[in-house]
């Protein structure tokens, strides 16, 4: 009887060395094994954004072996927490900005600290920052037509006579006959001459000559709440936590780098 080891003509399949699997086998290792991806992703935050920067940059650097890998993991670290120093930079502005724009009482005389009677009373920013450079002509040109009409009306009840206030009214413009009107039906003015021309000093006169001297100023009231709702000193930690990342990320980059020149001058 042949007592032949079957076993011993079979050929032993070698071992894989884990540090010869093709790329596409070990892609994936770094965030199912790296220490870093569990902590670098808040619970609020996209892991599948942060899954394909990792991706990205292993496709980018092809690391081998475990330490390669975690220097790859590092520079998606550092970039995913420049991301948030960005959010952290444009929510500072916003919120500034907002506090900025709900104080047109000083930022508006600011913006034009040599013109008299710009006292942003009444006025909201947010509505002269989203006018377009047509509105602002237009609301200039408003502003001159009623100012003209008040001059007319106030001409015509200094003069006097019994139809001075039909005349007076007549010669004002549309939307402030209604204003008028309202103010007359809620008992603010009288509906003769003299509570017309209370009327267009105390109310009309005012409103008129500061929509025409914002309009005017609108691209300095604009660059001026910008300007301070920027709050340059509120954004100095943030840049030199950034410029700490970049560093950190050059060194990271660096020492990759230097790993796979080392490598490669190893191989036979």
């Amino acid at each position: 009887m042949n007592s032949t080891n079957t076993a011993s003509t079979v050929p032993m399949t070698p071992s894989p060395d884990p540090g010869s699997q093709p790329y596409e086998m070990v892609r994936f290792n770094a965030l199912k094994h790296g220490i870093l991806s569990r902590y670098t992703v808040l619970s609020h935050e996209n892991h599948a954004d942060y899954e394909s920067l990792v991706n990205s940059l292993m496709d980018e650097h092809l690391p081998a072996g475990a330490t390669e890998q975690h220097l790859v993991e590092e520079l998606a670290s550092v970039i995913w927490r420049k991301r948030r120093v960005l959010q952290a930079e444009g929510a500072t502005i916003n919120k500034g900005l907002k506090d900025s724009a709900r104080s047109a009482k000083t930022v508006i005389p600011t913006a034009a600290p040599f013109e008299m009677g710009l006292s942003g009373e009444n006025t909201d920013i947010r509505d002269l920052m989203d006018l377009t450079p047509t509105d602002v002509a237009e609301c200039r040109e408003g502003a001159k037509l009623e100012i003209s009409a008040i001059n007319k009306a106030c001409f015509i009840l200094r003069k006097g006579g019994p139809r001075s206030y039909r005349n007076a009214l007549r010669e004002l413009m549309p939307d402030t006959r209604e204003w008028w009107q309202n103010c007359v039906d809620d008992e603010e003015y009288a509906a003769d001459a003299l509570g017309l021309e209370a009327f267009i000093n105390e109310r009309v006169t005012p409103s008129a000559y500061q929509q025409e001297k914002e309009s005017r100023h609108h691209d300095a009231i604009v660059n001026q709440t910008i300007g301070e709702g920027l709050q340059a000193f509120r954004l100095e930690k943030l840049s030199r936590y950034e410029t700490h990342l970049d560093r950190k990320f050059e060194r990271t980059l660096a020492m990759l780098i230097k790993l796979k020149d080392l490598r490669t001058s190893q191989s036979p």
